[in-house]
């Protein structure tokens, strides 16, 4: 096993999920000095104003409201069906997509501005080569 990986706990499904391995994970997005659009992945140049340069790394909420969302019915093999594949507007800004959890795969128990928690957790179970275990965010219906 590569000792990098096991002295760091679990690895971020996706590089824009920081503090993976401590108690206190976080989505981090670029948010741009000229307009506050912001934006996740890695990019020099804003794609709402066409700013260069002006992108500064921003934590994001973790509260938000349903945007949009599908019931998934089929998918790959080892994902488990009917899932909930949710676009969630996060307070503060930021638009994200993820998995709604914690609520049964039925129109009637969702609706359009419900508001929600990200979440963070055990990516399902699946491991890297060397058996390191993922985290990843979910959706969760607010308390």
């Amino acid at each position: 096993m590569s000792e990098q990986a096991v002295s760091n706990g679990p690895l971020p499904v996706v590089p824009y999920l920081k503090g993976a391995g401590t108690e206190d994970p976080y989505l981090e997005g670029l948010k741009c000095g000229a307009c506050n659009a912001i934006f996740l992945g890695d990019r020099a140049t804003c794609s709402k104003c066409g700013a260069r340069d002006q992108l500064q790394p921003t934590r994001l909420e973790n509260k938000g409201k349903l945007y949009t969302y599908s019931i998934v019915y089929r998918s790959f093999p080892g994902i488990d069906v009917p899932n909930i594949s949710a676009i969630v507007d996060l307070d503060g800004g930021g638009t994200i997509k993820g998995n709604l959890i914690g609520v049964e795969a039925d129109p009637a128990n969702l609706s359009f501005d419900m508001e929600l928690d990200v979440v963070y957790g055990d990516a399902l179970g699946r491991k890297d080569k060397d058996g390191n275990s993922y985290i990843s965010y979910f959706f969760k219906p607010a308390v």
